[in-house]
């Protein structure tokens, strides 16, 4: 057979992403507060754009002049065809309004540092103790053995001895050890409870204590269940990771996207961007525009292009509120059950039930829910949380995995503590409340809420 090249032309026809519709999908995808910044930006660059001040936004006000733009944001017919359904990076801006405030945050070894500045270091001494610190990893640790610090540092095996423990005596407790066992021991050393049963149960009983063996540690020890059990609920009480205890992030502030009230019978979903600038065109430059102003044909042309893009972020903006209340009012008509009577009442929901039900592509619905929040009567949930699988249950209705979840967490948290509930009996509980669910299944739910097995949890 022979092969042969040829050059052959076809035509089809493919959606773009133009960088308006990269815009209009950014501006959909950011929370109300990065919203914020994104609109201030926009305020500064283009100056057909101004801040109209205490206007209530409406469609009509929003709304650009007739043949101005381009028509609507028709990322609909965009995502229902595209391959991008990832969001556009945001950069990182200031805004002179919510701006982040820099708060000097005291490292641990800072810390150490200032303790150590009180004892009386020779200058070899303060290398040593400067290679320690730089030895520490984020939980406090020590990284290197006494024999590697000796080989790095050139020093004497004495010098690193004493200085490890002078490096041990510091706050937060537990710093400077090699492994967890160490950091426990190390607490209770530097709160004057050495000797007590708890640390003769970490120092002689390591491996018991890990696999909570009370019983046979009560009969090495010689001591009753109860003794042991009173032991470790005071281990319990040590930091696992000290060097978490100084410095780390700063709180993260939550700011609401959307807020739902109740009204009479009814719940009213509202934007909360009370705080976002009102866009509208700055009319201004209409005299260059109608050529009663002495500007050339170059300034006309900026000015033309600049107004385009100002009607599209005005109209990008108006479109983004009436999608995102869109979005919530649905999942309010969904969850209807959840605002009346609590967590227990979610039903199963997914993004695509939402999409079809008010004609939004799946990729809007995600973009919209994505990251952001919403304040009810109830609390403060990530819209996300209005999103999970479902379960059968007897009756032949579905029930939500975080009403699965939630009753798990009730059922631990009424149980005997000394005969713990495993998970065979959680899911034979649940099924007998009417959820048809299977043990491994409430095995993965049990590990997502954090919860130790029935073994861990038992109490003697």
């Amino acid at each position: 057979m022979e092969m042969k090249q040829s050059l052959r032309l076809t035509q089809k026809q493919q959606l773009i992403m133009t960088m308006k519709l990269r815009q209009a999908l950014k501006l959909l995808t950011l929370p109300t507060l990065e919203l914020q910044e994104e609109l201030r930006t926009e305020l500064q660059t283009n100056p057909l754009l101004e801040e109209a001040e205490d206007v209530e936004p409406s469609t009509e006000e929003t709304a650009p002049e007739n043949g101005t733009t381009d028509g609507e944001v028709d990322w609909e017919s965009f995502l229902a065809d595209a391959s991008d359904s990832g969001s556009v990076p945001t950069p990182e801006r200031q805004d002179e309004q919510y701006q982040r405030v820099t708060v000097a945050t005291v490292s641990l070894q800072d810390s150490i540092e200032a303790q150590l500045s009180l004892k009386r270091l020779g200058d070899e001494d303060k290398a040593v103790m400067e290679f320690l610190l730089g030895s520490l990893d984020d939980r406090g640790y020590l990284t290197l053995s006494d024999v590697e610090i000796v080989d790095l540092t050139g020093t004497e095996p004495e010098r690193v001895e004493r200085l490890v423990s002078l490096l041990q005596e510091c706050e937060p407790s537990g710093v400077g050890a090699r492994d967890l066992r160490e950091c426990l021991l190390i607490q209770l050393r530097n709160r004057g409870e050495k000797g007590t049963l708890a640390y003769e149960i970490i120092e002689g009983n390591w491996d018991q204590l890990k696999h909570r063996k009370l019983v046979e540690i009560g009969k090495a020890l010689k001591v009753p269940v109860g003794d042991v059990q009173a032991a470790l609920d005071d281990i319990s009480g040590l930091s696992p990771s000290p060097g978490s205890q100084v410095g780390g992030d700063q709180a993260r502030y939550i700011y609401p996207d959307l807020v739902v009230e109740r009204v009479g019978d009814d719940y009213v979903v509202a934007l909360n961007d009370r705080n976002v600038p009102r866009l509208r065109i700055n009319r201004a430059y209409g005299d260059v525009l109608l050529g009663r102003s002495k500007s050339d044909e170059k300034t006309r042309e900026f000015v033309r292009s600049k107004l385009k893009s100002a009607h599209w972020i005005v109209q990008t903006i108006e479109q983004r509120r009436r999608t995102m209340v869109k979005v919530m009012q649905k999942i309010v008509e969904k969850q209807r059950a959840f605002f009346d009577h609590g967590v227990l009442h979610l039903k199963p929901l997914t993004l695509q039930d939402v999409a079809s039900e008010i004609g939004m592509h799946e990729s809007t619905v995600s973009r919209v829910t994505n990251g952001k929040y919403v304040q009810t009567p109830r609390g403060v949930f990530e819209l996300k949380f209005f999103f999970s699988s479902g379960l059968g249950t007897t009756e032949g209705s579905d029930i939500s995995s975080k009403a699965a979840k939630e009753k798990i967490s009730r059922l631990v948290d009424g149980e005997d503590k000394s005969k713990p509930l495993s998970d065979q009996k959680l899911a034979d509980a649940l099924k007998d409340d009417g959820i048809d669910i299977a043990r491994r299944t409430v095995a993965k739910y049990r590990e997502q809420l954090g919860i130790a097995s029935a073994r861990m949890r038992k109490r003697h």
